[in-house]
């Protein structure tokens, strides 16, 4: 009885041997690309940045983490809700607002080397109370990022695309302000809500406010 189940096993090795061999190597190769997959995903670091503020200087500190975090290689991902929302449409006019920042420092963008060189410590409520100077600092700003080379918005925006940043839009931010998802640029990478930020976040080995 044993001689003829060895000889049986030795007549399926023979006949079957070849395709045994082949479906082994498949499956070895499948699983060690699994495990490779898990360890990368554990080795890769990972960035989500949630959004909360549109105006043109707080515009700058999110895209540029981003960036630069998917420039090393980090698997990044920012979520926009509120007014921060307004820096995926597809048309910016941002601006910045001196109320509630005292401590921005008004620096001329032109003139001679002192002249620029001076920070005009306006206190806060003539700078939010001025009619117009919500426009002439915006300006100034702007002109300032110009010529320093800084690039803008737009720019910065495209790179973070480029460079594969999840772009997570609020869709109850959507719908608390009345907006249309067509104002909004096609590369946002999803609509969705809070459950699904603190999916990302819970997983995420940096997460930031701002």
């Amino acid at each position: 009885m044993h001689a003829d189940l060895k000889t049986g096993k030795d007549e399926l090795l023979a006949k079957h041997g070849a395709e045994l061999d082949q479906w082994l190597t498949r499956r070895f190769d499948e699983l060690f690309a699994e495990k490779m997959t898990e360890i990368e995903a554990k080795t890769i670091p990972s960035l989500t940045l949630m959004v909360t503020k549109g105006t043109l200087d707080w515009a700058y500190p999110p895209f540029i983490i981003a960036s630069t975090a998917a420039a090393l290689g980090w698997k990044t991902s920012m979520f926009f809700t509120f007014y921060g929302l307004s820096l995926l449409k597809k048309k910016l006019d941002l601006e910045i607002s001196p109320l509630g920042n005292p401590a921005m420092p008004m620096k001329m963008p032109f003139g001679p080397q002192w002249f620029r060189d001076m920070e005009w410590k306006l206190p806060n409520f003539i700078m939010a109370g001025l009619p117009g100077f919500e426009k002439m600092a915006t300006a100034m700003m702007k002109k300032t990022i110009s010529e320093k080379g800084v690039a803008p918005i737009e720019q910065l925006r495209e790179i973070c695309i480029d460079s594969d940043v999840q772009l997570v839009a609020c869709q109850m931010t959507v719908d608390l302000f009345g907006w249309r998802r067509d104002e909004f640029i096609p590369e946002i990478s999803e609509w969705a809500g809070a459950t699904t930020y603190l999916a990302t976040a819970q997983k995420a080995n940096i997460s930031l406010f701002i």
